[in-house]
């Protein structure tokens, strides 16, 4: 056990403590992790708790085969949601928790309300400050296609619906959205770490680091703003008439929600924002639709040169570097919206795998690749995975392949307007899969940020999500397969819900051909052979103009 996760058990008479992979803006890619630097485990979601006499790490179904490499010598390694704390702890027990680093929304899930939870100032962010020199910036209402004004007065409608007096945002997307701002304080999106609170009568109070505001614009004759300092909540709080609130269950601490709510009334704990966010207007969608454009260019560049090289001398380190290289010709290319995935054989099997200097493989022939990328573009957000081979597959791993595709096309081809939400999409995806004994541990798709977050909610297709889909909303369509200690199977787009008429239907917007190799045609139906052609007509027509001749040629061949 960690020196450090021993002294807090000891010195404050309790029984095990939590601890969390975010900070305590709660996002999904935060600089400062501290679950890593103390369970080795790497992936992007997951909590351990540190009994007297046991460790255990809960990750959910993309993570388990990563955790056990990298933490099982040491962590009894538990999948969620099948297993939670609750289901495997003593009852009333003591469990130190940070107060800041939680919301009572997650300890209510793990632990339902048997425990002792215990709260401390365990200090182990504050070790870990990650520095960033990175200001925030303003986005033109051009590029957002909405007025900053425009969205606060509707969510002041919202509020004054609800019969709320403040609203505190501590979801520092939606902030972003909210503000038509943003920053650099994750690694791969483009987020601004901040709080606010909105009053009904248009005062924003703004808390974040005072050298981070110096080149927004917020200034507007219809709200005035409030720059704070991030440790003058508690003295805002008390300067603020009473009243109600509503707070952001999924990101409002325990600690400012017993701030808050030690003085006013809490009504609501569901951001607006979320929903309002998710639903893309025209130039969101149309900037969405250009950075795809250029990441398919890049993209597709790219599977031209690895599907006609010399693989023998490559490693998926080289092959992360080399796509990353494409990728940067485009001026509009930020930065990766997240950390590449090259997965070759075996590693593809590591649904969220990370190559390093120790796991880093060099390509084999006869093996899958599994690569998984994305970049942030001024002004969009892309995600996308394609399975290469590089020689002749066996018939099982193609058909494999195949039924991916399958529930890929089935995805893509939905009748949103009759499935109504992702949990029924889900379905779909895996019946080709499922008909034969097959299925994958992660849900088909997820919401996308238009230049924010890769990953973004509410709107997803899984088991579990029972929002409804409507017209404006970005996900991804993702269904693959995984063989552990063999290979990974993954086919994903992104696609954006469109209004056709009196249908809602996707729309892709990824524009990058799939490896055909790999496709067992007699296995498609005519519905789906149509569709395959004409996705790789419609990436053709798209991309074909900034394609050199043998890429076209090479292209074209796969219509």
């Amino acid at each position: 056990m960690s020196t450090e996760i021993n002294n807090i058990i000891h010195s404050n008479n309790i029984d095990g403590y939590i601890l969390p992979k975010n900070d305590s803006y709660f996002t999904e890619y935060s600089k400062i992790n501290n679950l890593k630097s103390i369970t080795n485990f790497s992936g992007s979601a997951g909590f351990a708790i540190f009994l007297k006499n046991k460790k255990y790490l809960f990750v959910d179904g993309r993570y388990t085969i990563q955790a056990e490499k990298e933490s099982g010598n040491e962590f009894k390694i538990c999948e969620i949601p099948y297993v939670w704390p609750k289901d495997i702890l003593k009852k009333k027990i003591k469990i130190g928790f940070d107060p800041n680093l939680f919301t009572w929304e997650t300890l209510n899930r793990y632990f339902g309300h048997n425990y002792n939870l215990v709260p401390l100032n365990s200090k182990l962010e504050n070790k870990n400050k990650a520095k960033n020199n990175y200001p925030f910036f303003s986005l033109d209402s051009a590029v957002t296609g909405e007025s900053a004004n425009s969205k606060i007065n509707r969510l002041i409608k919202i509020m004054k619906t609800k019969k709320i007096d403040y609203n505190f945002i501590s979801s520092g997307e939606n902030i972003c959205w909210l503000l038509n701002i943003r920053g650099r304080d994750l690694p791969n999106s483009p987020i601004a770490n901040c709080k606010i609170i909105l009053t009904k009568d248009r005062n924003i109070y703004f808390f974040s680091s005072q050298d981070k505001i110096k080149k927004i614009k917020l200034s507007h004759k219809k709200f005035k703003i409030h720059f704070l300092k991030n440790n003058n909540f508690l003295k805002c709080l008390i300067n603020l008439k009473s009243g109600n609130f509503c707070i952001d269950g999924k990101t409002c601490s325990v600690f400012e929600e017993s701030l808050i709510s030690h003085k006013f009334k809490i009504d609501d704990k569901e951001d607006s924002i979320y929903i309002l966010k998710s639903l893309k207007n025209k130039t969101e969608i149309k900037n969405m639709v250009n950075a795809h454009i250029e990441d398919g260019v890049a993209l597709t560049k790219f599977l031209y040169w690895i599907k006609n090289c010399n693989i023998n001398n490559l490693t998926e380190q080289k092959i992360e570097k080399k796509l990353e290289s494409f990728r940067r010709r485009s001026k509009n290319y930020l930065y990766p919206s997240f950390d590449t995935i090259a997965g070759s054989g075996p590693n593809g099997a590591v649904i969220h795998y990370r190559s390093d200097k120790f796991t880093n493989r060099k390509l084999n022939r006869d093996d899958l690749l599994l690569l998984d990328s994305g970049g942030q573009y001024r002004w969009g957000t892309t995600d996308v995975t394609r399975t290469l081979c590089f020689s002749n597959i066996s018939n099982r791993v193609k058909n494999i392949f195949t039924r991916v595709l399958k529930g890929h096309i089935a995805v893509a081809q939905s009748n949103i307007k009759k499935e109504i939400n992702g949990h029924n999409i889900d379905k779909i995806a895996r019946k080709s899969l499922n008909s034969v004994g097959l299925d994958y541990q992660h849900g088909t798709g997820h919401g996308v940020g238009a230049f924010l977050n890769v990953h973004e909610g509410p709107q997803g297709i899984s088991k579990n999500n029972f929002v409804k889909l409507k017209e404006g909303m970005i996900l991804s369509n993702e269904p693959g397969f995984y063989k552990k200690n063999d290979f990974g199977i993954r086919i994903e787009n992104l696609v954006y819900i469109k209004k056709i008429r009196s249908k809602l239907l996707f729309e892709n917007l990824t524009m990058a051909p799939l490896d055909t190799d790999l496709v067992n045609f007699k296995m498609l139906n005519k519905m789906e052979k149509n569709y395959l052609f004409k996705y790789h007509f419609d990436v053709y027509n798209n991309i074909s103009p900034y394609l050199n001749k043998n890429e076209k040629k090479w292209l074209a061949s796969l219509i």
